[in-house]
Order: structure tokens, then C-alpha cells, then sequence
């Protein structure tokens, strides 16, 4: 029998990661949090640590906001009823025409969305993708029995040879049954990330995440960041076409119908695990002309970019992008609700999904009141909070790029917008000191930098998972001149120590 002192050192919960992060001085244990402010329990003392992850984007208004826990406090204190399925639930209505009002402000259209909710950001992409591909299926059939209408009619209409229209007619149905089984395209960027469940896995791009389970779901093709040229020479490669029997003019022809073949074009107005890569306007331009040539709708991930982080509700806004769906997450619960949404215009909105795809804690009462509270306070005071996002990341930008300017050789671009903003090293693979070269190498550098930001200054701070020398900084609005300061300094040190590759005093723990 294990003795009580085994049994409280055993480790059942992700032990190799937590054996990873005690390597790089990462192990923390946090026990409480407000603000932009982590407390770190060590021994019986509790450790402020100034946060600037903030929830990988999932924290607009801050850990634990006063107002949106005491919203959270209510709805428990009056018993909200979390699990009340297949029922009518009011306040997810409710959410779904908050964000049409905002949304169509934003787009400057009265066209509304429909709204499937879902627990999290990678379950809204693949309900997203569900639902596009039940519509792509639905289109691909209704293409078909239009076309058997057209061999019906051509018959009827033809006056020539029956043996010749019936060996046309066998070929038309042999290339269509063949064409039929074309599995579905979906669209995807280079560096994107969408999640990492079956689907979402395969559409994002990182080869570590993807790789191993790619034979559970088909991969994405993915395109080139900004690159309309390879979009459609992409397009061209893979398209399809049914063919039919027409009668013109007394002559039998063979005429050729687009099958719809892509499911959909996926992408993030800024990439939030590519290393905070940012979508050009006339990137968004071409993916929108393609896509409406082709039928193929576009799908915008807002996950980490959307409720307002870059100073508008919608990242995509600000280049011109306007999504078929839209997913939302992360910040939509507040800090407190774990929540997403999917949004589809009605006009392509399929009502049997709703009997095809269900979720057993999405649109529960707590988390859609909570949604609410905090789409209130986006807009509260003629939408002050994205004004704050846009000031308070310019803020924060100019500091990062005095960082830049003063370390050239160290820093090599900084990136983003509003707060969303992404500071990418320069490549340290082949430097001279071992300890940065090696950690370098494996794809950790930037999370040695964080455990010294940590150690040394108790600032948290993290890199994009696919980008791993880019830092990225998503702090809540309520980010104050003196948490920048406090960044602004303690960068300058792991920079000054990789200028002069002074690796042993980055890695010491």
C-alpha cells in the first residue's frame, strides 16, 4: 500500500508537461487573480505576477472583473438553471441579437446571423465546418437532380438518334458518379490555428499538431499568408464539374455545371498562434472575389482576434473581410464562462442542423447571461472599450517598438494591432552561446525567455505556439502606463543578455 507522502507527490494530471515547465522555472501555481495580476502561492507567501498572456485573448476586461463576477454571483445565488436541454432558452436569443446588432453596425448590414452555440473556440470551428459541409452536400444534391431534369427535358426535346443520346447519357453518368465521390476542399492559411480537436486539428497548419492524427480527418490545403496568386491557382487545381445533356438549336450537347466541391475558406484576420501574422486588405479582397466565384463561403475565426482586442468588435472589420460565419470565444465568456458561438448568415443558414448537431452545455443560462454582461459592457458608453483597446495597444506597440529600435540585432519585428501584438526575436539558432542556440533549436527559446521574465521580474508572458520566436502580449483594456513601464524595463534585460549571449544568466534557475 502506498504511503500518504507517495500518494500526495503522485502526478496524474499532464505530468510530462509539468515536469517540462519546472525545467524553465514555469511551474507555477497561481491561487488567485484580478486584474492583469496573477498570484503565485510560494511557500506561504503569495506572489504578484503581472499578466500579459491574459488567457491567450480571453480576457478583454481582466481576471475577474468586479462586474462580471457579481453578475456570476446573482445568476448562482438565484439558481439559473445550467442544464435545462431541449427547452426553449430566451437568453441565448438574446446573445445571438446583441451580436447581430454589433456585427451588422460593424459590417453596415441588416442581414442577420444565425447562432449556434458551442463550449469552445476549436467546437465553434467544427460546427462551423459541419454546417458548411451539410450545405455544400445539400448543393451538390440539388446540382444533381437539376441536372437530371436537364437529361429528362433534353430527351424529351431531342429528335436524333435514341442510341446516340443513350450512349451520351451513360457517359454523363458515369463522369458525374465518379465526380460525385470527390471528397470535400476545405481552404485554409500557412500558420493558421483553429483548434485542436479531429477537424480543427487538421486545419491548422503546424505539422506537430496536425501529423499524428491525420488520418482521422482530411487536411486542409493551405495557402500562402497573403497570397492571392496561389489562392487561385489552388482553386483551379481543385475544382469539379457534373456534366449534363442540353438540346440547342436541334444538336445534342454536353454541358459542364461547377459541383461544389469547397466546403470552405477558413481564416484569422491576424493570426494568433502564426506569430500575430496579420491578414492584408487586399488578401481579404481577393479571398472574398474567389470565393463568392467558386460558391465557397468564408469562414472568419474571431476566436482570438474578435470581441473588440483590436479595437473593433471584429478584427476583420478593419480590412474589409465579411464572413459567411463568424466564430466568436474566449473573451465572450467573460473570464468566468467557458463559451462560443458560430455564426451563419440566414441566407445560408441550413434549419435541419439543428437536428444534427447538439452540445451538452452550450447555451446554458449562466454562460448566455454572462455573454451578455460582457457584450453590454463592449458597448457601454458609445463602445468606450474598443477606443480603450486601440489606445492602450498603441500604447503598448510604441514601447515595443522602442524595445526594436534600441535592439535591432535582438528584436526583429513587431507586429499586431490594438491588443493583439506580437514581438518576434531575431532567429537564434546559430548563435555562439550554447544554452540560447540549443534552446533555439529545439523550438524553445522564446519559453526560456519567459521563464526568466518570470524568475526575475514576475512577469508572464508567453509565444506563439507555431511561432515560437515571436512573444505575444494580450493583456485586458484596463492595462495601466505603469504595467508598460514595468514590461518595457524588464524586456530590456533578456535583451541586453542576448545581444552580449550571455546564455548562462538566462537559463540559471
Amino acid at each position: 500500500m502506498s504511503s500518504p507522502t507517495a500518494e500526495a507527490e503522485l502526478e496524474l494530471t499532464e505530468p510530462t508537461m509539468r515536469g517540462w515547465l519546472s525545467t524553465i522555472g514555469l511551474d507555477a501555481v497561481y491561487v488567485r487573480a484580478e486584474g492583469n495580476t496573477l498570484y503565485a502561492q510560494e511557500g506561504a507567501e503569495e506572489i504578484p505576477v503581472l499578466d500579459y498572456v491574459g488567457g491567450y485573448g480571453s480576457l478583454i476586461f481582466g481576471h475577474n472583473n468586479p462586474r462580471i463576477v457579481a453578475r456570476a454571483q446573482t445568476l448562482l445565488a438565484e439558481q439559473v438553471p445550467v442544464h435545462a436541454q431541449f427547452s426553449r432558452h430566451p437568453y441565448a436569443n438574446d446573445v445571438a441579437r446583441l451580436l447581430n446588432t454589433i456585427i451588422g453596425r460593424e459590417l453596415g448590414t441588416d442581414e442577420p446571423y444565425s447562432a449556434i452555440f458551442a463550449n469552445s473556440g476549436a467546437e465553434a470551428v467544427e460546427v462551423a465546418i459541419k454546417h458548411a459541409e451539410l450545405d455544400r452536400v445539400l448543393r451538390a444534391a440539388t446540382l444533381g437532380e437539376q441536372i437530371a431534369a436537364e437529361i429528362t427535358a433534353a430527351r424529351a426535346a431531342y429528335r436524333g438518334d435514341p442510341a446516340e443520346f443513350d450512349g451520351l447519357a451513360a457517359d454523363v453518368a458515369a463522369h458525374n458518379l465518379a465526380a460525385m465521390a470527390t471528397p470535400p476542399v476545405v481552404l485554409a492559411v500557412e500558420g493558421s490555428f483553429h483548434g485542436k480537436l479531429v477537424a480543427s486539428s487538421q486545419l491548422t497548419h503546424n505539422e506537430g499538431f496536425r501529423t499524428p492524427f491525420q488520418a482521422l480527418s482530411r487536411t486542409a490545403r493551405f495557402i500562402p499568408l497573403n497570397d492571392g496568386d496561389a489562392l487561385k491557382r489552388i482553386v483551379v487545381a481543385e475544382q469539379a464539374f457534373l456534366r449534363s445533356l442540353v438540346v440547342e438549336q436541334d444538336a445534342l450537347l454536353v454541358a459542364e455545371r461547377p459541383l461544389p466541391v469547397f466546403t470552405a475558406f477558413l481564416v484569422e484576420p491576424i493570426q494568433g498562434e502564426g506569430g500575430i501574422r496579420m491578414v492584408t486588405e487586399e488578401f481579404a479582397a481577393e479571398v472574398q472575389r474567389t470565393c463568392a466565384t467558386i460558391g465557397c463561403p468564408v469562414i472568419v475565426d474571431e476566436i482570438q482576434s474578435g470581441m473588440g482586442r483590436t479595437g473593433t468588435f471584429l478584427a476583420s472589420t478593419a480590412i474589409g473581410l465579411r464572413g459567411d460565419y463568424y466564430t466568436q470565444g474566449k473573451s465572450l465568456g467573460g473570464g468566468l464562462a467557458k463559451t462560443a458561438v458560430m455564426l451563419t448568415r440566414t441566407s445560408t443558414y441550413r434549419p435541419e442542423f439543428e437536428f444534427l448537431h447538439s452540445s451538452t452545455f452550450a447555451k446554458d443560462a449562466f454562460s448566455c447571461h454572462i455573454a451578455h454582461t460582457v457584450l453590454e459592457m463592449l458597448e457601454a458608453d458609445g463602445g468606450a472599450a474598443y477606443a480603450t483597446a486601440r489606445e492602450r495597444g498603441d500604447r503598448l506597440k510604441l514601447a515595443l517598438d522602442g524595445l526594436r529600435v534600441d535592439f535591432p540585432d535582438v528584436v526583429k519585428d513587431v507586429r499586431g494591432r490594438g491588443l493583439m501584438l506580437g514581438l518576434e526575436f531575431q532567429d537564434q539558432s546559430h548563435a555562439p552561446a550554447d544554452q540560447i542556440r540549443e534552446a533555439a533549436q529545439a523550438g524553445v527559446f522564446c519559453y526560456v525567455i519567459a521563464g526568466y521574465l518570470y524568475r526575475q521580474h514576475r512577469i508572464r508572458v508567453f509565444p506563439t505556439a507555431s511561432a515560437t520566436h515571436t512573444m505575444r502580449f494580450e493583456p485586458s483594456i484596463h492595462l495601466t502606463d505603469a504595467e508598460i513601464g514595468r514590461l518595457d524595463s524588464a524586456m530590456r534585460t533578456p535583451c541586453a543578455l542576448l545581444r552580449e549571449q550571455r546564455g548562462d544568466e538566462l537559463t540559471t534557475l
